[in-house]
């Protein structure tokens, strides 16, 4: 039963979904199990067993979307700061212009003079 999670954004990717206090997940059909399938269906341990190896998938596919878009955000900021550094570069440039143009005005109006 997937239910609507107060979870973050990143998190709601996966589908994680909460437990209803109806009973634990496998226990079988009509008992808060839901219908995953024939194994599930039947309840027991196999169904039990089964509802685990599900929510451990989706643990870890939920992990590895956290670990890529934790590299994402790395590779984000290291392509601003990359940014910032060239345009920092490219000011200093323009200062060095502007400096150089001020000098060749003053010495052209003190040949005007």
């Amino acid at each position: 039963m997937a239910l609507n999670c107060r979870l973050p954004n990143v998190l709601r990717l996966v589908g994680i979904r909460c437990m209803s206090g109806m009973g634990e997940w496998g226990s079988g059909a009509g008992k808060g199990g839901g219908t995953g399938g024939s194994v599930r269906d039947a309840g027991g341990a196999f169904g039990k067993m089964e509802a685990a190896h599900e929510e451990l998938y989706f643990k870890k596919l939920a992990a590895l979307q956290l670990q890529k878009l934790r590299e994402h955000m790395t590779e984000e900021i290291a392509n601003h700061e990359k940014a910032i550094r060239d345009h920092q570069e490219a000011i200093e440039r323009h200062k060095r212009k502007i400096q150089v143009l001020q000098r060749d005005e003053l010495e052209t109006s003190r040949k005007d003079q």
